[in-house]
């Protein structure tokens, strides 16, 4: 029983730390990053690159195997001293060491060499520039919830106001001060506003369940993140221009990298094709040695014929391709296709980083003017709003002017909350093409 009581004390506590545990957004990233599917996919073909040149290696290095044979002959054969057909059962084991070593091929295995290390740095680009595009993600859908957060504390405040707004207006009405049709528009007020507050909750949810999937957590009910209060951060990024911006992203963004990468990789293909077209010279060695027996006659014992039956073969080997059905220079004539290919993407890369910094760097500035022009407008529909609910207090004001008022009052605040995290956002996607961190919110 109190093995029962322990068990249960330690779930429990399991449970409470699991619901009180809260996601920063490293964390998240951090997270994303160790258990995402796709990397875990990429390191494995970082992997496969290493694997393959460490193949590339091993072309310089002679081969070298050894073989073994041992057979019986029962029934007719010939007799090695008379050469006479008879019956008998004979044993023969022979076994040898060959090795060979490719002189010369074309500068091939050096080519592939080259390529192999290309490869591994593509593998490695690419699974950097996965994390990178994964921590945006994390980062979009982390300050997502944030929003739809402080969108709800807006809209849980104003209901906060409009509540005690119907109090005192029931006490006026039942006085006889306002007529009861202010009363009606309160309640309709306060009932539009749960209404907002429900789908408020909704958005926040959905949005949890948004970030706890991209982290591959199956709990929705007690994933949460840091409830931290974001301030728009001081940023230099806007006071650079977008040809700076360009300029450094070339150098930290790993897509012009993978492009340039592959431009290499793929001249490295077209100079292997080309030297499969010239001749090639290998050399070999081959040592073996034999033992025989048979029921005919006496045979020199296990050692004295091994050491008597020793033989030795040297052997160079030059090849020339002439003509192998058009395989050889088809394959060039592919790889400078594949070459010429890879130099456009590479062009195109360079072009689409071009517009995307353009298209972030507007992006970010209209982001800051729309949370400017938000701020301005907030500071207006409040002085506006509480003019109203004085002339309201007073009785200057019916009901429906001074909802339409608070209405208005309360899409700025809302307007402030969008503008400010889009404009967050779109000043990290602009700080993330000039190399800054996407974790450094602040």
């Amino acid at each position: 029983m109190k093995k029962v009581i322990f068990i249960l004390l330690v779930l429990s506590t399991i449970k409470i730390q699991a619901q009180d545990h809260k996601w920063t957004l490293r964390a998240c990233v951090d997270y994303a990053i160790e258990n995402n599917i796709s990397v875990k996919q990429s390191e494995l073909d970082l992997k496969t690159s290493e694997y393959n040149k460490k193949d590339a290696i091993g072309n310089f290095l002679p081969s070298l195997n050894a073989s073994a044979n041992h057979s019986w002959s029962i029934g007719l054969a010939q007799d090695p001293i008379t050469f006479d057909a008879v019956n008998s059962t004979t044993k023969n084991l022979s076994g040898g060491i060959s090795s060979s070593l490719d002189i010369y091929k074309g500068l091939q295995n050096i080519n592939q060499l080259q390529r192999s290390k290309l490869q591994l740095l593509a593998s490695q680009y690419q699974l950097d520039d996965m994390k990178d595009n994964i921590s945006l993600s994390v980062a979009n859908s982390f300050l997502q919830i944030l929003f739809n957060k402080e969108q709800y504390k807006v809209l849980l405040t104003q209901h906060e106001i409009s509540k005690e707004e119907l109090s005192r207006t029931e006490e006026l009405v039942n006085a006889g001060s306002l007529p009861k049709g202010d009363l009606l528009e309160i309640q309709a007020t306060l009932a539009s506003q749960e209404q907002q507050l429900v789908n408020a909750q909704n958005a926040i949810l959905l949005s949890k369940i948004q970030l706890a999937q991209i982290l591959l957590i199956k709990d929705y009910e007690h994933f949460d993140i840091v409830d931290t209060e974001y301030d728009v951060p001081n940023t230099f990024i806007l006071s650079e221009s977008p040809e700076a911006i360009i300029s450094k992203a070339k150098v930290t963004r790993y897509n012009i990298k993978i492009a340039e990468n592959n431009t290499k990789i793929a001249n490295y293909n077209l100079k292997i094709a080309k030297g499969a077209l010239q001749p090639s010279l290998s050399g070999s060695y081959n040592f073996g040695s034999n033992y025989f027996t048979s029921q005919l006659f006496n045979t020199p014992d296990f050692e004295t014929q091994i050491s008597d039956n020793k033989s030795h073969n040297f052997s160079i080997r030059l090849n020339i391709p002439i003509f192998n059905g058009f395989s050889g220079r088809n394959n060039v004539k592919r790889s400078q296709v594949d070459f010429d290919r890879s130099k456009y993407q590479l062009e195109q890369a360079n072009l689409d980083l071009e517009t995307n910094v353009y298209q972030a760097y507007n992006d970010a500035k209209g982001a800051l003017k729309a949370y400017e022009a938000a701020q301005k407008t907030l500071s207006a529909r409040q002085e506006a709003f509480n003019y109203s609910k004085e002339r309201y207090n007073v009785g200057l004001l019916n009901a429906f002017d001074y909802n339409q008022s608070q209405s208005r009052f309360e899409q700025a605040q809302s307007d402030v909350v969008r503008t400010k995290y889009d404009y967050i956002f779109k000043l990290k996607v602009l700080e993330f093409y000039f190399g800054i961190p996407i974790i450094d919110i602040n």
